[in-house]
């Protein structure tokens, strides 16, 4: 099997002129943000990867460009082979475009990248949030997204927190 994604992989790479990346065993291909619908279709429909299996970000910030990179694992059921495509997105308004057209799940994917990250996801059909409230401030998984906390309570800190309960007694 492996050596059938590598002619996939290989074929990508000479018609995207794509880079591939290994790391922890995985291998993906960068692209670019201009190329992923191209590259979602050519793998769907000439290579049989019929399931988006997963979407995420990684945040690299403080950098700024790239800021992140958008993570997108397809699978091919047929030949139970996996792949991963690295997207890079700037900083400053960071956007990708739908692959909703390719891959129905996506909808809801791409709702997630946005609510967590703040990637705004053009062409999208339905981009609200999907996790957090509707009125939620935001996006909690960029590095930069303030900690907001209650300190957790052990024997060396009660006297300090029962006092800013509003039952403790004064």
């Amino acid at each position: 099997m492996e050596e059938k994604l590598q002619t996939i992989m290989d074929a990508l790479v000479e018609r995207f002129s794509a880079e591939v990346r290994d790391f922890g065993g995985e291998r993906s291909l960068m692209i670019t943000a201009d190329q992923l619908k191209d590259v979602c279709k050519t793998l769907h429909e000439e290579y049989g990867f019929d399931m988006l299996s997963d979407l995420t970000a990684v945040d690299y910030w403080p950098a700024q460009d790239p800021r992140f990179h958008a993570v997108y694992h397809l699978f091919s059921t047929a030949t139970n082979t996996r792949i991963g495509l690295r997207v890079p997105v700037a900083g400053t308004q960071p956007a990708i475009p739908t692959v909703e057209e390719v891959y129905y799940n996506a909808n809801w994917h791409e709702r997630e990248l946005w609510d967590m990250f703040g990637i705004h996801i053009e062409g999208h059909s339905d981009l609200r949030r999907i996790l957090m409230p509707f009125d939620w401030q935001g996006h909690p998984l960029r590095k930069d997204y303030p900690l907001g906390y209650e300190e957790v309570q052990f024997t060396f800190n009660f006297d300090e927190i029962d006092k800013r309960k509003p039952y403790a007694k004064e």
